[in-house]
């Protein structure tokens, strides 16, 4: 069946909801609608089969466990890892990135040692590591970026130091300016001049475009959240290397992260549940199980060329407009693109833009040193989807005409 986006488009509810005027979703680098199959599988939980899981012998609880494992097989074939067991539930990659800081950390940063991230990370990816560097008595590097919004590879020999770089937290997309990182290259790199680093992939920007295999990568963590996904809120992904895992103490303590509780003693059980303390977030994983399959029947190939073709019409017929600003020009560009107006704020931007149901993004983007070393306090940004239709780009081209227009002095 060849792509249509506008077939895709007609499973999600919200496109079909009253409104005077069609929306034009653009802000899908920040979370995405949810298709009608992942809304139902939520509520048949709740309505036919709610209970918790694992703790339970009765039907119910079998069966919900059954369905949040399940979840957890189908995302380790997403993210092809050996095994399930290489796959913990989060709250998002906020909270997945954390856990890597303050369980890997606090066992394997000691002081002096380095924690390398890239200048082109996200807020997620820096203030956990400069929380346990500061505990631990680490300090954090930073892989340089040029005036395009692209990493500055030639500097990692003077950065990665073999007996002090313990990690290096790097995201795969860019959230601010949509710089694809060549990650299988860097950690290649990493590799050869410092066997024993760990890297750390953020991929919140990238599950939901290009298709991840976390062993042809070779990363020892990834991060993801399922809201970005088609999937919902209050959900993430943490994969890590089992052998990693296994080494790991545990983030949270409480209930089902045990073998054996004493006052004397406690003992661990094995990942994922080590990491999983608490009663866990069952519909979400339910939800981003079907995500998950409801892209893979579309197809990721199929997604990421869809996405691709729309950004590339999209920064061609952008590029018409004569005070718009591009703001970066990676080499490799994913579904977003960042631009400013002249003399128009970019929240201003955005508001004008919804008066025309045209939803984008403006700010910093939780990449304020992104926006430091561009010189600009924030931009506009619209990012794209599975169901992205080039007509909405023609809208949003428009509305911006528009915006120019009245700003005119």
């Amino acid at each position: 069946m060849s792509y249509s986006a506008e077939q895709i488009r007609s499973e999600f509810p919200i496109f079909s909801a009253p409104s005077e005027k069609e929306l034009a979703f653009l802000d899908n680098a920040a979370t995405t609608q949810k298709p009608e199959c992942v809304i139902e599988a939520m509520n048949r939980f709740y309505r036919t089969h709610y209970s918790s899981v694992k703790r339970g012998v009765y039907r119910l609880s079998e069966k919900t466990t059954e369905m949040y494992e399940a979840a957890r097989k189908d995302v380790a074939r997403f993210l092809n890892a050996k095994s399930e067991s290489e796959i913990v539930f989060t709250r998002g990659t906020t909270e997945s990135i954390n856990l890597v800081a303050w369980s890997f950390g606090r066992k394997f940063l000691q002081e002096g040692d380095e924690i390398l991230v890239s200048a082109l990370e996200h807020h997620a990816n820096i203030v956990p590591w400069q929380l346990i560097a500061e505990e631990r008595g680490a300090s954090l590097r930073v892989i340089p970026m040029d005036d395009d919004g692209n990493l500055i590879l030639s500097a990692l020999p003077e950065l990665i130091n073999p007996k002090k770089t313990k990690v290096v937290g790097l995201t795969h997309v860019s959230n601010s300016v949509g710089t694809i990182n060549p990650v299988k290259e860097i950690i290649q790199a990493v590799r050869a001049l410092s066997p024993d680093t760990k890297v750390l992939v953020d991929a919140a920007q990238s599950a939901p475009h290009i298709r991840i295999d976390v062993q042809d990568l070779d990363c020892d963590f990834l991060a993801l959240s399922g809201h970005k996904m088609y999937g919902p809120t209050g959900i993430g992904v943490l994969f890590g290397k089992l052998s990693l895992l296994n080494e790991m103490p545990p983030y949270l303590g409480g209930g089902e992260m045990i073998v054996q509780v004493t006052f004397e003693k406690t003992t661990y059980a094995p990942p994922p549940s080590r990491f999983e303390a608490g009663t866990p977030p069952i519909a979400e994983v339910i939800g981003l199980g079907e995500a998950v399959r409801w892209m893979q029947g579309i197809g990721l190939r199929e997604i990421a060329a869809h996405e691709s073709a729309i950004t590339q019409y999209a920064l061609e017929e952008l590029s018409k407009i004569p005070t718009l600003r591009l703001v970066g020009n990676p080499k490799k560009h994913g579904s977003l693109i960042s631009f400013n107006l002249d003399s128009v704020h970019p929240h201003d931007i955005a508001m004008l833009l919804d008066e025309d149901f045209i939803a984008v993004r403006s700010g910093h983007h939780c990449a304020q040193p992104v926006m430091d070393r561009l010189h600009i306090t924030a931009t506009a940004r619209a990012s794209f989807g599975v169901y992205t239709l080039p007509s909405e780009i023609d809208r949003l081209v428009q509305s911006l005409q528009r915006v120019t227009k009245l700003f005119q002095f």
